[in-house]
């Protein structure tokens, strides 16, 4: 399966790059319907690697074109501005977006149940909020705030300070602190989703559920610059996730 873990996860990443890709959302879009035909049907679509190993990958697993119309479409929603004014609409987008990611590869292990399902989805959520947290300052400087307008209005957080100044604008920590706060809310009610088996994982399930732990690492990492999401150590690698990760598979947590 890990070819198809590699494929889901190049389409995924293609999807994702399109907007910083591309000079007007008019050519975003004739990209999204090239992705758009290109899950209607794998084995008609001109040569192109993703598609050939996404086709390949379709013979032998499960690869619901559901979920990938659904990616592409919220991909392309995502072309027509990226700023949330609520938290339930980045919620959705994170769920249509991260979530369904996680969906996709649940389906090429040959793996269904509600609580699966529900883990992976508070924890594409967790996944899209540290995103664009650690993606925060690179966004800023192309002019676009990524924190729901929600958060930053309550802590009087003006957008263009944000853009000029980064880390001295006023409110931003707390904005910040507030918006990761929701992202380590959903993955402790992801870890909850496994109780009932002493918060361990189905060893079958470790490749989807170990993603968690460079986002784990990444919010404590967040946490211990006091939300200073602009600090230059952010964007670093850890150099203790390889080893994070190992003992993750070993002891079936995240």
């Amino acid at each position: 399966m890990r070819k198809g873990y590699f494929a889901v996860k190049a389409f995924y990443d293609e999807l994702a790059i399109v907007q910083d890709n591309v000079s007007n959302s008019i050519i975003g879009e004739m990209r999204m319907q090239f992705w758009r035909d290109a899950v209607k049907a794998l084995a008609d679509t001109p040569q192109h690697p993703i598609v050939l190993a996404l086709h390949d990958i379709s013979k032998t697993a499960s690869l619901p074109s559901y979920h990938m119309r659904r990616i592409v479409d919220a991909r392309t929603e995502e072309l027509k501005g990226s700023t949330h004014m609520t938290t339930d609409s980045l919620m959705a987008h994170a769920e249509s977006t991260a979530s369904t990611h996680y969906y996709l590869l649940l389906s090429l292990l040959g793996l269904s149940s509600d609580t699966l399902s529900h883990a992976a989805s508070h924890l594409g959520i967790s996944h899209c909020i540290s995103t664009l947290l650690r993606a925060l300052p690179y966004h800023a400087s192309k002019g676009r705030m990524v924190i729901p307008t929600e958060i930053t209005a309550t802590h009087g957080v003006r957008q263009e300070d944000v853009f000029r100044t980064g880390p001295a604008a006023k409110g931003i920590d707390d904005a910040v602190f507030e918006f990761a706060t929701m992202a380590n809310d959903h993955m402790a009610t992801a870890r909850e989703m496994f109780k009932d088996s002493a918060g361990k994982v189905p060893s079958v399930a470790m490749p989807v559920f170990g993603a968690g732990v460079p986002i784990a690492s990444f919010l404590e990492r967040l946490e211990a610059v006091d939300f200073n999401v602009f600090h230059p150590s952010l964007q670093l690698r850890s150099w203790k996730l390889p080893w994070r990760v190992w003992r993750s598979y070993y002891k079936r947590t995240f």
